[in-house]
């Protein structure tokens, strides 16, 4: 990408689209296009080709996305297919038609068969069932990654596909409901100390594993991969390394200060004992995280206390 190239982050406000922006920034390109969803509506096919059509953009980093945790997931199935795949549908289509040069699609980790071996390997996909709870979304990605191919193979676009591992950092989710695990902890930790609570109460035994990903390491993974890589093939983007629930749980005790118990809800389902990305492919590129957990947990939480506390 030139400094001055005409670079559309699509879903810029998100979590994912904020810090592409501010990689993007820190690294001189001037030319970002940005759009809120009442300015654009991705879903709505004659919005995306009106825009397309006008802006010309040089390149493409579709990070707009319907997301969600597990009772998100399991609860607004209808909604995660269609609007994903209909995001996903328009943005590659209009970024064909209007030749861009380079459009990098992101997924996530729940594509992968939910039996696969770990850690997960690229060439897991497709290869057994998936997790019933997030099905409906993993079938839009898998839908995405398969359209990048497509349009290569068909049109030799250079549309690119990298699959995320958990994600948290600046400009989280805290919803109750909605959140993923790392924020929605952050949240009960906070708010237990601040109610002078004497326990919080986790979910399941604390023994799956997971790893977690800082969001701004994502998006310095991403200008990587679109200055750097070009293949058909998806590439995991992760840290390689995972630690339990309860080893997160202690993190975050500790950095929001809370003074008490914990206690873990056995009667409540674990989940998926664990879910580790390969992330060879992507260190032999020569690309590897920066941001270790507690410092990530510890920005997060900040930016919590700046611009999220006020408006739960």
């Amino acid at each position: 990408m030139e400094k001055d190239s005409k670079i559309f982050v699509a879903g810029h406000r998100g979590m994912v689209g904020s810090a592409l922006v501010r990689a993007l920034e820190q690294k001189g390109y001037r030319n970002i296009i940005k759009r809120t969803s009442q300015q654009l509506d991705l879903r709505k096919q004659s919005e995306v080709v009106n825009f397309f059509e006008q802006e010309k953009p040089d390149y493409v980093f579709l990070a707009a996305a319907k997301v969600g945790g597990i009772i998100a997931n399991n609860t607004y199935r209808a909604d995660f297919i269609y609007e994903n795949i209909a995001i996903q549908t328009n943005v590659i289509h209009e970024s064909y038609r209007n030749n861009v040069k380079k459009l990098l699609f992101l997924g996530s980790s729940c594509i992968y068969p939910k039996m696969a071996p770990q850690p997960l390997k690229e060439d897991s996909l497709l290869t057994g069932l998936l997790e019933p709870t997030n099905e409906p979304y993993a079938i839009a990605k898998i839908a995405g990654i398969k359209m990048c191919e497509a349009y290569r193979a068909q049109y030799d676009c250079d549309f690119i596909a990298a699959m995320p591992t958990n994600l948290y950092g600046i400009n989280d989710n805290y919803h109750p409901q909605n959140s993923h695990v790392l924020p929605a902890l952050i949240r009960r930790f906070h708010e237990a100390k601040v109610n002078n609570e004497r326990e919080v109460v986790i979910w399941g035994t604390g023994a799956p594993l997971r790893e977690f990903l800082y969001a701004d390491d994502l998006a310095d993974a991403c200008l990587f991969l679109m200055n750097n890589y070009s293949e058909s093939q998806f590439i995991n983007i992760g840290v390689g390394e995972d630690l339990s629930i309860k080893e997160l749980a202690l993190i975050i005790k500790e950095v929001t200060g809370f003074s008490g118990t914990m206690q873990f809800d056995t009667s409540k389902p674990d989940g998926t004992p664990r879910k580790l990305m390969d992330v060879t492919r992507l260190q032999k590129l020569g690309w590897k995280h920066k941001t270790d957990l507690k410092k990530g947990i510890h920005l997060a939480y900040q930016d919590f206390l700046n611009n999220k506390v006020d408006k739960l």
